[in-house]
């Protein structure tokens, strides 16, 4: 095993949840159950629970977006798991001074910065009752209650990391509520001049949404860094028939 208070420091400020499970129906209550009894008097914070529903790839670009502003030393407890009971092993992951705890299938990958490579863990402990499908809750929060508390040096086995993959991702990977679609590509990376193509339009940028007329169709930068596609007063995915994987370049 591993030795990690070293690495952990300080109780972590919050654990965070990432999941598809939807905002209806047990699951997300029964995570907070475990973690309310395993890290007492930590926040638990649910992040999201629309995240792209089994769609590891497109869930961990976003989620890297989004750890760009957690707090220091959260942890977060990230289940987009289409693959729970199968072999894919569940890790944790240690980048920028996070910990990141889910399956191993791709929802990881997206993480850390240049300046520091994320540090990679097996997860070697089993609660003595296991479902077959709901890790999140069995395996997942346990992990990431004790990350939080300071309690996991003997749950993790060090890992080499995968490959370091390209921080883009050029199609649609979340559609939000008022039908903005956020795509995989760093706005940074891409001269506002230049159009941005997808459903067979060509769309220029905007800065925001007061720029282009009522109904009119742009892409801008958005508040994660990331390019978003939109129309002002209306549903860019409804108007475009954009959904979550659609390509752009």
């Amino acid at each position: 095993m591993v030795a990690l208070s070293a690495s952990l420091g300080q109780s972590n400020s919050m654990i965070l949840l990432y999941t598809d499970f939807g905002w209806q129906g047990p699951y997300v209550g029964q995570m907070h159950t475990v973690l309310n009894a395993r890290a007492p008097g930590i926040s638990v914070i649910d992040l999201m629970h629309d995240a792209p529903a089994f769609k590891p790839t497109a869930a961990g670009r976003l989620l890297a977006a989004l750890a760009q502003h957690f707090p220091p030393q959260s942890v977060c407890v990230a289940v987009i798991d289409p693959g729970v009971g199968s072999t894919r092993r569940p890790v944790a992951v240690q980048a920028d001074g996070h910990w990141f705890v889910g399956p191993d299938n791709g929802l990881f990958e997206y993480l850390g910065s240049s300046k520091e490579l994320p540090r990679w863990f097996e997860i070697t402990w089993q609660p003595d009752e296991m479902s077959n499908s709901f890790h999140g809750r069995d395996l997942f929060a346990p992990v990431g209650a004790a990350l939080a508390t300071n309690k996991a040096d003997r749950f993790l086995r060090p890992l080499e990391a995968p490959s370091v993959q390209a921080k883009n991702l050029a199609e649609i990977i979340y559609i939000d509520g008022y039908g903005n679609a956020m795509t995989g590509l760093d706005a940074d990376a891409i001269n506002p001049e230049q159009c941005l193509c997808t459903a067979g339009e060509s769309l220029h940028f905007a800065r925001t949404f007061s720029d282009v007329e009522p109904g009119h169709a742009f892409w801008t930068q958005n508040s994660l860094g990331l390019i978003e596609i939109a129309v002002n007063q209306g549903s860019a995915a409804s108007q475009l028939n954009l959904e979550i994987g659609s390509p752009v370049s």
